[in-house]
């Protein structure tokens, strides 16, 4: 998952995308669901209270129930590993739209449920994934070493993001 803050982080539809606004700013619990670049959605979980902007893009999750069902809207072989891991995936898997956008995760047909019980991992943290604004915040988190985490920075994209933070970090001291 990937965290995303209000106005101050460039990174998040609370800093340029009006449209966003009621969502964001509203109570948490309820998803925000986005086209991105007109390919796939994005599923996001607003986190905060009414008046604080806040919510988590979920890249990925381990399914556990209804593999066939995911695999079939993802046009994928039922044992393939990954079934849900990316946002794009995720949505496909569970058959995720903008109808969905605004949804209340805490009760219907889209929830998010505590674990049913303690687990034992490790969480990791780095750089989001996939953006060119406030790149330099480790505000994507992970289950480390967890078979279904969707793929981190690719290649020269750590290096780049470094590059654009200085380039506005030097901006901001003019």
């Amino acid at each position: 998952m990937e965290a995303y803050l209000g106005p101050e982080d460039e990174a998040s539809h609370a800093a340029f995308r009006p449209g966003s606004h009621t969502l964001f700013y509203g109570a948490g619990g309820h998803a925000y669901v986005y086209l991105n670049y007109g390919v796939h959605h994005c599923l996001n979980a607003i986190t905060n209270p009414a008046g604080r902007p806040g919510c988590v893009l979920i890249r990925a999750l381990e399914p556990l129930e209804g593999l066939t069902t995911m695999a079939r809207r993802r046009g994928v072989a039922a044992g393939v590993r990954r079934l849900a891991s990316g946002p794009g995936n995720l949505t496909r898997a569970l058959g995720l739209t903008l109808r969905d956008n605004g949804a209340d995760l805490t009760r219907g047909p889209l929830v998010i449920l505590p674990a049913a019980g303690p687990r034992d991992f490790r969480i990791a943290r780095g750089l989001r994934v996939g953006i060119t604004l406030s790149t330099d915040l480790p505000l994507r988190f992970w289950i480390a070493d967890h078979p279904s985490v969707s793929a981190g920075p690719r290649g020269r994209a750590p290096a780049l993001a470094r590059a654009n933070a200085r380039r506005r970090s030097a901006r901001r001291r003019m």
